[in-house]
């Protein structure tokens, strides 16, 4: 599941228990003094961390530390291959634009957020009405002068929650393995079991001299928690209770069998097609530099992680017969809604109108996938985009909107160019605009792109001509010849130069057709799904009343709950719930990219040396 933890004590308390849960509901989440809700923390809003010291040690994977270790990494300084570790609290290094947040409290505001909105109103309208009566919630809420709050919809739209929270922007590096530990296995075991991945890393809250949340500042002392969590030495056996907690990125656990076979059979292969491109380009540099394999070893790893996820979601949708389940469950529910008036006259049509409206979408939804996943990973696009801001903003407000915008623009170029490589970007270049000009209706492809690439172009892309003709007379992948030519500039003459360059009509064009031919008839199909959605949500809870129903991942702080056990994985294969470093040294091969292991623990692993951790 994925519960609320301030409605465990209403919904779930007495089943854990009898699982064998020892605390009480109020022991995980209490708004009156510490619980384990207060050594739990949204780490960059992206990850959980969990608060092990009273001086605000935080624990979270080795992938969540990655791009802090990365920050930090020289050829010199080499903490991706060597790892790191702070000996004092001075070692301890800064990472600018990284935050943890704590949950406060969470409140049900559904009510006063759904005032006013009735069934008559369009998507535009309900939503308008929904955020007038959130941002009034908002600048109402009772709160500390230093926390913050959000809003968010719960059950598609059916009823909304509000979070007060703390966050602390000054969050240091305190240790981390080597990559060899921390992402040992790499790709091969990602999102697999059994791993032998020593995936965490350690950073450590600082706060100012009265605890509450400072800037950094080298005069701040370490957070003194509510609550930090203790680590067990008596580890785990078969049948043990257990419960995770923290903060779930996404899930779609109601979506309709239609929705649920075209994610399996159409998003996700695209998507995983378009990733095997960009990968194979980057890891055949990284493996051979050990520059750019600092460089791009973050990006890597982000787009690698979705990538074996949706190789797995394809995997297990097709082994567990997903779409069949799901096609089951609604003729189930059908059954029910047509055997009950009441229930006929409102959802009678709620799937077919689903069935009909993702047949819509589906060609856009293809399209949207393949211009996201193919612009986001060229670079040279997103310089472009950045530089187009400086067009928008002299257009809109002149010089003055100009010159308040390059400093913004400058500051997230050096960003894009501290990690990037044009020679990497150009073989992904011509890689990925081969499969967009190549692999989609021509409807969905920017005109632009195809007057400057012949068809023959397209074909030979690993020529090496259309990434010369985009590089060799662009600026726009030249970190100093962006300075030069654009920004030595008057506003006037910069914005002539920024919107003849090449890379910059390309990146208007794909966004401007993906905008007209994609977006535009997009979003009015997504809006009725959307519309439906909730439609459905309201009717499954209403007419599926022996099924408890929680709420969708949202990155918002959530329980589930089981006991501890091994699985069968397929026939004659079954797999224990630990594993122990005999394993790891099973799969060691010498200066492998994925499996090699550092001499330090190969010594300890021969010693037996395993430390108060180890049985």
């Amino acid at each position: 599941g994925m519960w609320l933890p301030f409605l465990l004590e209403k919904l779930n308390e007495k089943q854990m228990k009898s699982m064998g849960m020892k605390i009480s509901s109020k022991d995980i989440y209490d708004i009156n003094k510490g619980s384990l809700k207060d050594g739990i923390v949204s780490f960059g809003g992206f990850c959980t961390g969990e608060v092990i010291s009273t001086k605000g040690l935080v624990l979270t994977n080795h992938h969540c530390g990655f791009d802090a270790i990365q920050n930090h990494s020289t050829l010199d300084r080499n903490y991706i291959r060597d790892g790191f570790w702070a000996k004092a609290n001075a070692e301890e290094l800064p990472n600018p634009g990284l935050f943890v947040t704590f949950i406060s409290r969470i409140d049900d505001v559904s009510q006063a957020v759904m005032k006013g909105v009735s069934k008559e109103m369009t998507e535009s309208e309900r939503q308008s009405r929904i955020d007038q009566n959130s941002n009034e919630l908002l600048n109402n809420c009772k709160k500390e002068i230093y926390q913050s709050a959000f809003i968010r919809a719960f059950y598609e739209g059916n009823q909304y929650f509000m979070f007060v929270t703390e966050t602390y922007k000054d969050v240091r590096l305190v240790g981390a393995p080597p990559s060899a530990i921390g992402n040992f296995g790499k790709d091969t075991d990602n999102w697999m079991w059994p791993r032998h991945t020593g995936d965490f890393s350690m950073f450590r809250i600082y706060a100012g001299k009265d605890n509450k949340p400072a800037a950094y500042s080298p005069d701040n002392i370490p957070y003194t928690p509510k609550k930090s969590l203790s680590i067990s030495l008596g580890g785990i056996a078969e049948n043990d209770f257990t419960f995770v907690f923290g903060f779930p990125g996404k899930t779609m656990e109601y979506l309709p069998s239609v929705a649920v076979e075209q994610i399996l059979t159409v998003n996700d292969p695209a998507k995983i097609l378009i990733r095997d491109k960009a990968l194979a380009v980057i890891d055949g540099f990284m493996r051979n530099d050990e520059q750019l394999k600092i460089q791009y070893a973050a990006k890597y790893a982000l787009i690698s992680n979705a990538w074996k996820k949706w190789q797995g979601e394809v995997l297990g949708l097709t082994k567990t017969h997903a779409v069949d389940k799901k096609k089951a469950y609604e003729s189930e529910f059908q059954k029910r809604v047509m055997a009950n008036p009441k229930w006929q006259q409102t959802y009678k049509n709620v799937l077919l109108d689903l069935n009909a409206a993702y047949g819509e979408i589906k060609p856009f939804g293809l399209a949207r996938d393949y211009y996201l996943e193919i612009t986001s990973k060229i670079e040279i696009l997103a310089i472009a985009a950045q530089l187009n801001t400086l067009v928008k903003e002299y257009e809109k407000n002149g010089d003055a909107g100009y010159t308040a915008q390059l400093a913004k623009v400058k500051e997230k170029l050096d960003d894009i160019y501290k990690e990037y490589s044009p020679i990497v970007d150009r073989k992904l270049f011509a890689a990925l605009m081969e499969m967009y000009l190549r692999d989609q209706p021509k409807e969905f492809i920017s005109g632009y792109a195809k007057n400057l690439f012949t068809p023959q172009d397209t074909k030979e892309a690993g020529s090496g001509k259309m990434e010369a003709m985009m590089y060799d007379e662009s600026v726009v992948s030249n970190k100093n010849k962006v300075y030069s030519t654009f920004f030595s500039k008057s506003p006037k003459e910069a914005v002539e130069f920024i919107k003849s360059d090449k890379a910059i009509r390309l990146y208007l064009d794909m966004m401007e057709t993906y905008n007209n031919q994609v977006a535009a008839r997009l979003h009015p199909i997504q809006n009725q799904i959307n519309k439906l959605q909730r439609e459905y949500m309201k009717a499954q809870m209403e007419v599926m009343k022996e099924k408890k129903f929680y709420p969708d991942a949202n990155s918002t702080l959530r329980v589930t709950y089981g006991r501890v056990k091994g699985y069968q994985a397929r026939d004659a294969v079954k797999f224990d719930y630990y594993t122990y470093l005999d394993g790891l040294m099973d799969k060691y091969k010498p200066g492998d990219y994925e499996f090699d292991v550092p001499e330090k623990l190969r010594e300890l692993y021969r010693n037996k040396d395993y430390g108060r951790y180890g049985r």
